[in-house]
Order: structure tokens, then sequence, then C-alpha cells
């Protein structure tokens, strides 16, 4: 199955081999370095059917469908990889591959056993991070919903058809499919399809395209052209191209055809001038898929750039008043991992889409959204619902906020017969998931078991009791104001008000709540209501009575191994004040003693008398009393310093 994915779709990644190999295996090596993979794949398939299956083979086989995701076949030869190598050390860029090929063909089992491992030797990667931080399991990650219908565009062709852009009333879209009065172009070495270019089509009803013509003509036959950005005006367009010298493709020294964004004016004729390739182009790195923030004042693209964290990351860059470009900056580590992310879009509420199989997906390219702040950083990430994604590649996401639809690519569905990617076009039912954790305000704890209701104008529209992550979810209407209110035992209730836009959206909602203040304060003797601990008149020594109070005690500190005390032991007036220092200090030690006897930590108890000095009424010295009053003052206090 010759799948698609040219060169300018996933960036380079060289991998060269310096092991000793035979002849045929050094010549297939050779073709896979420069990406030749149906090359590289036939030579592979020759040594299989020789006997030939080194782990060596056996890898790059597996690699020469996963580059241009034919996830089916790379997920057989990955699994043949590690049933006959069981025992051998693989780079851990093999587990992660492995896992999304099978993944993809719904293998969720090994799939993630398979990530478990990559997570165990690359627990400090983002990628690790993103899975570890949403399930146990991989496959866990959301569910089926009913947000959009969509449509495959009927203008596809048998080739690849890609990377739709708006246009005014039309289409501009990427595809490699060969024009009836052409004559068959030179193939592309990476899929054998031909070279990409720029086609416009006019929408009709329902999404579809008619009148499907070139945009432009390609400056040579042997470049790419995909991935069109246009001005609100019309009159300007960056895209994406492969790298051009001299009218011919230029390889690097790793025989790497890097990717260029290039910028076309329109001219008079109607026509669009030679593009000119931007100043943070390199002949090192790859930089492409141009996106516009609504304001145009920044263009966001991909690039693998010097100061990315993996194979390909977001980067935007300022354009400036006088025609020139800002320092291209890295949007960061909350969306970019070490893998892909790429095919950036922007949308008039400056919501970010992008395409990703370094976040938690459904397998190969899944597409991402965030909303960007006002300073155009991201927020939390979530993945778009099926059936936008789906277990293939879905990728280069557009919208349109006004009419609430849009078009994203994916090679869903494809077949020996249809090969590619297609262009799908999608029509959004305006719901909200509204989200959240419930916390304890004033330690940020979870707290499992809160209720949560939704109200609607003052009518419950929903209520659910959180599990022990302390997450609740609803799905809500667009443009609405509801009030979300949660109750706890022990805990003041709470309630917050948000409006839903007129789009459809995930919104983060926490809810933290003020705990009821507990009358007893630090006092543990009254939240556990002791008895007055006793001793004998003149006397320090533990009685038995008082060591039924002081169990309770005991068992407060085993349950908490966190919790530590302060002993407190006090005595009415009666008697020289001296003399009931001493008395109350020895009782206050006596108690902590006992408790080091049954096994409690030292460190964990202070202990001090305080004799009369701190009466709880006017009762002291020459205060003629009641015995009840003089009882209120002889007490045994156990404070609680931490808990």
């Amino acid at each position: 199955m010759y799948k698609r994915h040219a060169i300018f779709l996933i960036f380079t990644f060289v991998m060269l081999s310096g092991f000793a190999q035979k002849p045929q295996v050094r010549k297939a090596n050779d073709a896979f370095d420069r990406f030749e993979y149906i090359k590289a794949r036939a030579m592979y398939l020759q040594q299989i059917e020789k006997g030939n299956e080194t782990s060596l083979v056996l890898k790059k086989l597996g690699d020469t469908y996963y580059f241009v995701a034919d996830y089916k076949e790379a997920a057989y030869w990955y699994t043949q990889l590690f049933t006959k190598y069981a025992n051998e050390y693989f780079d851990p860029a093999y587990y992660f591959r492995a896992a999304q090929s099978l993944k993809s063909i719904d293998s969720l089992q090994q799939s993630d056993s398979l990530m478990r491992e990559y997570i165990a030797v690359r627990s400090d990667k983002i990628v690790a991070k993103n899975y570890k931080s949403i399930s146990d399991s991989l496959h866990l990650i959301g569910e089926k919903t009913n947000y959009f219908e969509i449509k495959k565009v009927n203008s596809n062709s048998s080739y690849s058809d890609i990377t739709p852009a708006y246009y005014f009333d039309k289409i501009v879209f990427a595809s490699s499919r060969i024009l009836e009065d052409e004559t068959p172009p030179k193939l592309y070495d990476w899929n054998k399809q031909p070279y990409l270019r720029l086609f416009s089509g006019d929408v009709s009803e329902g999404g579809m395209l008619h009148n499907v013509k070139l945009l432009k003509n390609n400056e040579t036959e042997l470049i790419h052209e995909s991935s069109a950005a246009f001005t609100k005006d019309g009159e300007t367009v960056y895209f994406t191209g492969n790298n051009v010298k001299n009218g011919k493709r230029y390889k690097d020294k790793d025989h790497a055809v890097r990717l260029k964004i290039y910028k076309s004016k329109k001219t008079a004729d109607g026509s669009w001038s030679e593009g000119v390739e931007l100043p943070f182009n390199a002949d090192t790195y790859s930089v492409a898929h141009p996106a516009l923030s609504p304001d145009e004042k920044r263009l966001y693209f991909s690039s693998d750039k010097p100061g990315s964290y993996g194979r390909s990351d977001i980067w935007y860059v300022e354009l400036l008043d006088d025609g020139t470009y800002g320092t291209p900056v890295n949007i960061g580590n909350a969306i970019n991992t070490e893998v892909r992310e790429t095919f950036p879009f922007i949308d008039n509420n400056n919501v970010l889409y992008f395409a990703t199989d370094g976040h938690p997906g459904l397998g190969g390219l899944d597409i991402f959204y965030t909303q960007l702040d006002a300073e155009g950083k991201p927020t939390e990430v979530f993945r778009m619902p099926e059936p936008i994604n789906s277990t293939a590649d879905d990728f280069s996401l557009i919208k349109n906020t006004h009419t609430k639809t849009g078009y994203f690519s994916s090679n869903r569905n494809s077949s020996e017969s249809t090969n590619d990617d297609n262009i799908y076009f999608f029509k959004e039912l305006c719901q909200i998931v509204v989200r959240g954790v419930v916390t304890d305000k004033k330690t940020n704890k979870i707290l499992p078991g809160s209720e949560v209701v939704l109200i609607d104008n003052g009518i419950e529209v929903g209520r659910m009791v959180v599990g022990s992550d302390a997450k609740y979810h609803f799905n809500v209407s667009c443009n609405t104001t509801y009030t979300i209110e949660v109750k706890k035992e022990e805990y003041n209730p709470s309630a917050e008000q948000f409006t839903s836009p007129d789009y459809s959206l995930t919104i983060n909602v926490p809810i933290d709540l003020d705990p009821i203040p507990d009358p007893c304060g630090d006092d543990l003797g009254c939240r556990l209501n002791l008895k007055p601990i006793y001793f004998d008149l003149d006397k320090h020594a533990i009685r038995a009575d008082a060591e039924v109070e002081l169990t309770k005690v005991l068992n407060a500190l085993i349950d908490n191994p966190e919790l530590k005390i302060h002993i407190e032991s006090h005595t009415d007036s009666r008697g020289k004040d001296s003399y009931n220092l001493a008395l109350s200090e020895r009782r206050a030690q006596s108690t902590r003693d006992w408790f080091i006897a049954q096994g409690i930590d030292a460190n964990r108890l202070t202990a001090k008398g305080y004799g009369e000095t701190r009466l709880l009424n006017e009762c002291s010295n020459g205060v003629r009393c009641e015995e009840e009053q003089h009882g209120k003052n002889r007490r045994s206090m156990f404070l609680i310093i931490q808990e």
C-alpha cells in the first residue's frame, strides 16, 4: 500500500546506519537515508524473503511504512521485531512508533504495553508526561460526540489532496493530481507520486468544491507547493515549498530537501508573482505550514529549527509594520513535544488548531486546539473529538467561525485503490463541554465525593458526585449563562457562574471550597471529645482512667503519621505558684513519656507545664471560687502543631 506523506508533511528525520552490513542491505539503507522509502522497502522485503530477518532489517522495514503513514503494515513489522528480538535493546523511539501504529489499528492493549515501555525509559520527556497525565490507559482519553457532521469533499482525486485554506469564497488546497491534458510528470522518490501543486475550487452548497483549477504554475516541476495562507485582502499568499537552488531541489549534507515558506503577491493581471523566501528560512532546517493570526500581525509556522523540542514545533514571528519580521519564537512546551507538532491554524476567536502525535490521541496525527490568551500564549490543550479525529492521520484543520464549518485532511478509509489523503468538510453542531476539578481552597488538595450541580436559569439541568480524581464534566449549550453549585460536608458551598461562547469549545471551570472552621480549632482534645485527664494529688504518674483517654490521642497519632502535637498541663491557683509550675511540668513530661513508650516518635511530641499562668476564669490567688470553677483550670491540652 503506497501511501502518502511528501517530505514537507512530516519533516526530515535522518537515520544513519554504521553497522557492518551485507551489500544489499547497505544499498537499501542508502535509499532509506535518501528518503526513497518505496525503493528501500522493496529491497528490505527481498532480504526478508531470503531469510535475513535481522533486527536492523525489521526496524528499517517498519520505518518505511511508518514514515509514509501506513500504520497497519508498520504495526506488523514492528511486532515482528519485538517478538523475534525480545531481549535486544531498542532505541525508545521504536516503542513509541510501534505504540502509535498499533493504536491506529485498535490494538489498544499492545499499544498501551509498548507505550509504558517508552515512558519507563523516557519519563523526563514531554510526550511521556502528557500520556501519564491523562490516564493510566492510553485509549481512555475521550468519547465519541455528535458535535460535528463530516463528509468527504467531492473533488478529491486518487492522489493526495491536503492542506485546505480559505481564499475569499474559494478553497485553495494542495494536490498531486494530474490534469487531463498533462503529460504524466516525474514522480517523487518518497512515495512515487507526482509533486504537489496548489489548486483552487469554488465552494458550493454543503461545502463541496467545483471548478477546480491550478492556482499558479510552479517555477519548476521539481518542487512541492502546499499549505497556503492568504491575507484578508487576497493580495498576499504565504505557502510552503521545497528548498530550491537554481531551479533544482537543494539537498543538504543529510540528503534532505528542507522546506521553506515563500511569499507571493497578486499581480495586476491576477496572477501571482514568483515566490520570495522569508528571511528566517535556512538550508539546514525546515520552515513550513504558515498560518496568520486574525489581526495579521503574527505568522505561525512549523519548524525543526534550533530551539525546537522535537521533530517539528509550532513557532511564530511578528509581522512588523515596515514589512520586516521579528525574531521567531517557539510557542513553548505546553504544545510542543519531542515529536511532531505541525499544521497550525488560528480562527477568528483566536483558537489555535494544530496536528500532533506528541499528545495522547487516537493514532497517528490528531488535531488538538487551545485558546490563545491576550498575549498569544496557549492555555489548556484539548483534543478534537471524533469524528474529526480518527485512528488514521488527521491534520490541517481550518474553520470559519461565522458559518461554523470547516475542512481538514485525513487518510482515513484509504485503501489500495485510493491510497492517499483526502479533504473532508465538517459542520459544527455547537456544543460546549464544561469541566473542572474540585479542590480545598487552603490546601489545594482534591475533594472526591463533592456534589456538583449545573443550573440553567434557576433550573437544575445536571448533577454528579465526583469520583476519586475529583473531576466533573457536563455537556452544555452555546451562548448560555450557567451556574455551577458545589457542596461537600465540612465545607462551605460554592457557586461559580460562566457564559458559554457561541462556538464549540471545552471550558475549564475549577472549583475550590472553603473548609468550615473547626470550632475546636487546633485543640485535638476537643476534636476527640476527651474526658479530663486526672492525676493523683501531688502526683504526676499516669492513672489507669487517664490511659483510656490518652489512648484516643494515641490512635489519632497512629492513624495520622504527619500529626504532631504539643502537650500542655495546667493547674488551678490553689497552692504556691512555683510548686504548681513544677508539678504541671512533671505531669506534661510524664504524658509525653507515655506516648513515647507506646512507640510514637519523640520528634512528633513537645510538652510543657504552665502551672496557674493560663487560667480560664477569674479564680486566681485569693479569689474564692467553687470547686467546679477551679476544675475548669485544671486541664491537660493536646494542641495540633502539624496535621
